[in-house]
């Protein structure tokens, strides 16, 4: 593909450039930037920064003006990525969790109430989404959900379980799939249902990780009742609606968030292998020169990917199965990146009273994290599987 970028391009960069150097506190500005569910004022600044974001317009880019956006191309899109990121400004807390995800399902598949209920508090942060989609016996194969809703009237009474809910302990909203047609064949009895999570008989259960996060939650739904009229799209449907969410989450919208934390990532790999905690130069061993080497590869390899996705996009409107790739790549990158940063630290990944004791104590969390990443969003040894049966023509 063509990697130049036209002037309009340019000038979009540098109109996002300074309204950003002008908007964003050098108190924000950090690796990582205030992503940490445990320090104490994530919330208050994460939800300040998307009321800045929704405010200047750029909380949603892409979506077309009428709707709170700027009807941004995919490249202008990548473009204030990169801006973001240069100028290390906290992620959104409502970016690809709630906006290119439950946010479009609402924008094109929703009935225009709810568009005007939902997505003006979505895109400002006054109102915090999870996602209900996993659930104990439920991962990658999701079709084979148990949570039901039935009909009562105008209403559906929900009951099951949901687990790996990140926030769900701070959400406001779910967006929930639930089996409300007992009698269609599995993929076609599912649908999606916009919950409030302040409704009576949900319980949240947050579960502690061996970062010490409390990210993932369980929920529990036990006599839910919730309004037919925030079903979006037909009953049944939400399957259809789900593969569409995902292709996000696993394409485009994984390639520009994840892409940025993973090259900061490298960033401080490089700075601390230059010195650790010790003083000792690690440049001067030849296997560490090796594996950044190697690391430094990857990285850029994975933002070529992130181009060639772009192309498609560009072509088709639309994310497609290649989208398994990008996460495949994303998510076992990161954790070879994550490896090789623990072994330039050595037994300093440990310890957090030298000089390099918060950067030491970041490494060390981002390694225990990345395990999870070839398991959320859908598990590599599914990604794989699409790749064979849907890009290589491979049998079942």
């Amino acid at each position: 593909m063509d990697f130049s970028f036209s002037k309009s391009d340019l000038a979009f960069a540098r109109e996002a450039r300074a309204w950003l150097e002008a908007n964003v506190p050098a108190a924000w500005r950090r690796d990582h930037a205030w992503t940490r569910a445990e320090d104490p004022l994530w919330l208050e600044i994460a939800r300040e920064w998307q009321h800045r974001l929704f405010d200047g317009g750029w909380a949603a880019i892409s979506w077309p003006r009428e709707h709170g956006g700027r009807g941004a191309t995919v490249v202008e899109r990548w473009l204030f990525e990169e801006q973001l990121d240069r100028i290390g400004a906290p992620r959104p807390i409502a970016s690809s969790g709630a906006v290119d995800l439950i946010g479009s399902a609402i924008l094109y598949h929703g009935s225009e109430a709810q568009r005007a209920r939902f997505l003006k508090p979505l895109l400002s942060g006054d109102d915090l989404w999870c996602q209900g989609f996993s659930e104990p016996g439920a991962g990658s194969d999701l079709g084979s959900l148990r949570t039901r809703g039935e009909r009562h009237g105008d209403e559906l009474i929900v009951n099951g379980q949901k687990v790996w809910t990140s926030h769900a302990d701070i959400a406001d909203w779910c967006f929930l799939l639930c089996r409300t047609e007992a009698e269609a064949p599995k993929h076609k009895g599912i649908s999606l249902l916009l919950v409030d999570m302040r409704t009576p008989g949900i319980s949240v259960r947050p579960l502690k990780q061996m970062t010490g996060d409390a990210e993932f939650c369980e929920v529990f739904f036990d006599n839910v009742r919730v309004p037919a009229d925030v079903m979006v799209g037909a009953p049944g449907a939400g399957w259809q609606i789900a593969m569409g969410i995902l292709a996000h989450e696993r394409g485009p919208v994984w390639t520009f968030t994840f892409q940025r934390r993973i090259r900061r990532s490298f960033e401080q790999l490089v700075r601390v292998a230059k010195e650790r905690g010790d003083g000792d130069d690690a440049l001067r061993d030849p296997i560490v020169r090796q594996r950044l080497a190697q690391a430094h590869i990857e990285v850029e390899i994975l933002r070529f990917v992130g181009y060639r996705s772009l192309t498609r996009l560009l072509r088709t409107g639309h994310p497609g199965v290649e989208s398994s790739i990008e996460k495949i790549l994303g998510s076992e990158t990161d954790q070879r990146l994550q490896d090789t940063a623990m072994h330039v630290l050595g037994a300093y990944g440990t310890v957090y009273d030298t000089p390099r004791a918060a950067e030491a104590e970041d490494i060390a969390r981002a390694y225990m994290y990345s395990r999870s990443e070839t398991i959320m969003g859908g598990t590599s040894e599914i990604q794989r599987n699409l790749i064979a049966q849907r890009i290589l023509g491979l049998p079942r």
